[in-house]
C-alpha cells in the first residue's frame, strides 16, 4: 500500500527513525548501566513493546491498570504501573493481572498501602510496591521523610513486597532527597530493589543520577515537536507525523487542514500546535475539532486546496491515543498497520 492510498487524517509512522530511536535510548541505558523499561503510554502497541523488548528492555511500564492487562495478555509480564492504584474495584483488577506476571505499582501515602495490602490478602498474594519520591513538578510522590515510613508500612506488611524508591521526573534537582531517603532506608535496614527513574529530558541527566538503577522513557519512541523545542531530539528524530489534506484557502495567508484537536490533540508550545514540514514557516495557531487553524504569511510559497502536508505534534502520546490504528512507513510505502490495542484504558 502506499502512503497517498490513506484516507487524511492519518497518523505514519516512520519505521527506520523508530528503530533508531529505540536503539539510541537502549545503548545509552546500557552505557550507563541501568535497567531500561520504557513506557507504553507513548505508543499503546504489544509490536512496538516486543521490539523494545528485543532491544534489551528488561520489561515495561503501563499507566493504569487496563493498559497494563493489554500488554499481559499479549506475552508482556513484568510491569510496571508507576500509580497510585486506588479503590477496591482496581485494586481487585491489579492483584488479578499480579497473580500470574509480574507486576509493581506505586504508592505515596498509607491509604493507598492499605488498599493494595487488602487486595494482595483477599487473592492470596504479594503485591510489589515501590515507595513514590516528591519531586519538583509537584504530581503525586511523598517527601524523603515520608517515603521512609511509607517504605517501613510497605516492608512490614505479609501481603506486600517493598520494591525500592520510583522518581519522576528524576531530574537532579531531586537528588538530595533520594539521597536522604535511601539514606533512611539503609539505617531501618530495609533493602532496595530497584531506583527507578523517568522523563524524556531526565534520560540526558542520567549520568548525573547514579543512585538510579533503572529508567521510564516513552516518548522517545517517536518524539515529538515538544521533545525538538526542549532539545530532547532533533526534527530527525521525529518517527511520528500526521498526513492532512488543505481543504480551504479562505485568505492568501491562512490554510485549513483536515486535522482538528480530535487528530493532532489540543497540546501546545509557544510556535503552536505542531510543525509542517513542508512549509517550515507555517504556523498552526488555533484547532477546533476537525479544523487546524494554519498561518502561512510567512512562507514564500503557499498550499494549494487539496495539497496533502505532514505535520509533527507537540505531543505524540495523545495523539496515539486519540486513534484506532497508525501506520508504519519505509518512504512511501505501508509496511504495517498496528490497532492502537490499549487506546482509551484510562481507568
Amino acid at each position: 500500500m502506499n502512503v497517498f492510498d490513506l484516507e487524511t487524517p492519518s497518523v505514519l509512522i516512520d519505521l527506520d527513525v523508530m528503530t533508531a530511536n529505540i536503539q539510541r535510548m537502549q545503548q545509552r541505558c546500557t552505557d550507563l548501566g541501568l535497567a531500561f523499561r520504557p513506557h507504553t503510554k507513548t505508543h499503546k502497541i504489544p509490536d512496538i513493546a516486543r521490539m523494545q523488548l528485543e532491544a534489551g528492555a528488561v520489561g515495561v511500564a503501563c499507566q493504569k491498570v487496563t493498559e497494563a492487562q493489554i500488554f499481559a495478555e499479549a506475552g508482556i509480564n513484568d510491569i510496571q504501573i508507576p500509580y497510585n492504584v486506588v479503590g477496591p474495584q482496581k485494586t481487585a483488577r491489579l492483584a488479578d493481572l499480579a497473580l500470574y506476571n509480574r507486576v509493581t505499582v506505586s504508592a505515596d501515602h498509607p491509604m493507598v498501602v492499605a488498599g493494595l495490602s487488602d487486595a494482595a490478602k483477599a487473592t492470596g498474594i504479594t503485591i510489589r510496591v515501590m515507595a513514590d519520591l516528591a519531586t519538583d513538578i509537584q504530581r503525586t510522590g511523598a517527601p524523603a521523610e515520608e517515603v521512609i515510613e511509607l517504605a517501613k508500612k510497605i516492608d512490614e506488611d505479609e501481603h506486600l513486597h517493598f520494591a525500592g524508591l520510583l522518581v519522576y521526573p528524576s531530574n537532579p534537582s531531586v537528588r538530595p532527597a533520594l539521597q536522604e531517603a535511601l539514606a533512611g532506608l539503609n539505617a531501618a535496614g530495609i533493602g532496595v530493589d530497584s531506583v527507578s527513574g523517568g522523563g524524556s529530558g531526565a534520560a540526558w541527566h542520567a549520568h548525573e543520577m547514579p543512585e538510579l538503577t533503572e529508567l521510564r522513557v516513552g516518548t522517545y519512541v517517536f518524539n515529538d515537536w515538544s521533545c525538538v523545542s526542549k532539545g530532547w531530539a532533533a526534527l530527525e528524530d521525529c518517527a511520528m507525523r500526521v498526513s492532512a489534506t488543505v481543504v480551504s484557502r479562505p485568505t492568501a495567508d491562512r490554510g485549513i487542514l483536515d486535522s482538528g484537536n480530535k487528530t493532532l490533540a489540543a497540546d501546545r508550545i509557544q510556535d503552536g500546535h505542531g510543525y509542517i514540514l513542508e512549509y517550515p514557516g507555517a504556523r498552526i495557531y488555533q484547532l477546533s475539532e476537525e479544523h487546524a487553524h494554519v498561518d502561512f504569511s510567512a512562507c514564500e510559497e503557499r498550499p494549494v486546496i487539496g495539497e496533502r502536508v505532514h505535520v509533527i505534534p507537540v505531543h505524540t502520546c495523545v495523539v496515539t491515543n486519540l486513534h484506532n490504528q497508525i501506520y508504519g512507513v519505509r518512504g512511501e510505502n505501508v509496511e504495517v498497520v498496528w490497532p492502537v490495542a490499549a487506546r482509551g484504558l484510562v481507568w
